[in-house]
């Protein structure tokens, strides 16, 4: 492997998708490749932890305190497959984007390439609303595979990095889930126990929470300030604005990844050894950074990123343009625990 291995690895998909893809229709979108240097913001990894102490953090915010999630207290761990002795490290990895897109087919994060698979998939809308209310609307949303810090080889031969390549690993168009709430409820039918005005007002608690520091994994039903996690399909109920809809859209692609098992937990004492399945995601565990339209990268109070949830009126500002809108690309940051390695009896063998 070498420096090149990144770059390599987009251009092989690219030729893939060319081969295999019936039409390919040229970059008719916009967007452009996630560039790991200008476009990222390298400070959401921390804080970086040993064991309950902080290392260095640069003051970014951390879910220490979660239940179930938060960091291991003890410093040296220990796991059972394969058997190792190690300490206990804890950061937040950048492994996942999340877009957000009006037309079908559309990937910004490819340099705005446009497909046509011959599947019809419906485009974005935007229904009116009344003198009292917002109007509605509809977005799809991929989900790639991003292991920037395993792709640009930052550490080497790591048990704490997710190994992988940049891929496409879910596209909503061909999901006949997304764009119908009565079939979403074959995904998602605890939503019957939270389809009542008492269980929408909670989740201004959850607002608030997000927007002080991070939301209440207790409120599972709720998206914080932008609204109801449920129904997990693309139609939102309420279209304030881009800025506003896509956190929200980004949030329901990530707890619909992990209903269906594609994401498992990363965090927690759990962790340590390895990921383990967790359907019912855990908000507590993500942070998010634009990258498209306008990377954001720069700093409000020292920090460019935000947990799931907060209030887009802080850091929205100045990221779409307001008539036509914007197709949106996040850089998703998972809450990481893992066990590294400063013994193992492997090492031993002949």
């Amino acid at each position: 492997m070498n420096r090149l291995f990144w770059l390599r690895r987009m251009a092989g998909l690219l030729a893939g998708c060319m081969l295999v893809l019936p039409a390919w229709a040229g970059p008719t979108c916009p967007g452009k490749f996630p560039n790991p240097i200008t476009d990222i913001c390298w400070s959401c990894m921390l804080p970086l932890t040993l064991g309950g102490a902080t290392l260095f953090s640069m003051d970014q915010e951390d879910n220490g305190s979660n239940p179930g999630g938060g960091n291991p207290g003890d410093a040296i761990c220990g796991c059972a497959n394969p058997p190792r002795v190690g300490i206990s490290i804890g950061f937040w990895e950048p492994v996942r984007i999340a877009e957000v897109v009006r037309h079908p087919y559309c990937f910004p994060s490819l340099g705005g390439l446009s497909l046509d698979l011959g599947i019809h998939a419906p485009a974005h809308g935007r229904g009116k609303g009344t003198h009292d209310s917002h109007g509605s609307s509809f977005y799809q949303a991929h989900w790639y595979t991003f292991p920037v810090l395993y792709l640009l080889e930052v550490l080497l031969e790591s048990d704490c990095l997710e190994p992988g390549g940049f891929d496409i690993a879910y596209i909503t168009e061909v999901d006949p889930l997304w764009n119908e709430s009565e079939l979403t409820f074959i995904l998602n039918p605890d939503v019957v126990l939270f389809a009542n005005p008492a269980a929408q007002a909670v989740c201004a608690a959850d607002c608030v929470a997000a927007t002080a520091g991070f939301p209440l994994s207790e409120l599972y039903w709720c998206a914080g300030c932008q609204g109801s996690m449920y129904p997990l399909n693309g139609n939102v109920a309420a279209h304030i604005g881009g800025v506003h809809a896509s956190p929200l859209i980004a949030q329901r692609i990530t707890s619909k990844v992990h209903r269906e098992l594609m994401v498992w937990g990363a965090s927690g004492n759990r962790g340590q050894c390895g990921y383990y399945p967790q359907p019912l995601m855990d908000k507590r565990n993500y942070k998010m950074t634009m990258l498209h339209p306008v990377p954001q990268t720069g700093k409000i109070d020292g920090r460019c990123c935000q947990p799931y949830g907060r209030t887009t009126a802080i850091w929205g500002a100045g990221k779409e343009f307001p008539y036509r809108g914007e197709d949106f690309a996040y850089l998703i940051y998972r809450k990481r625990n893992c066990c590294a390695s400063v013994f193992s009896p492997a090492s031993l063998a002949p």
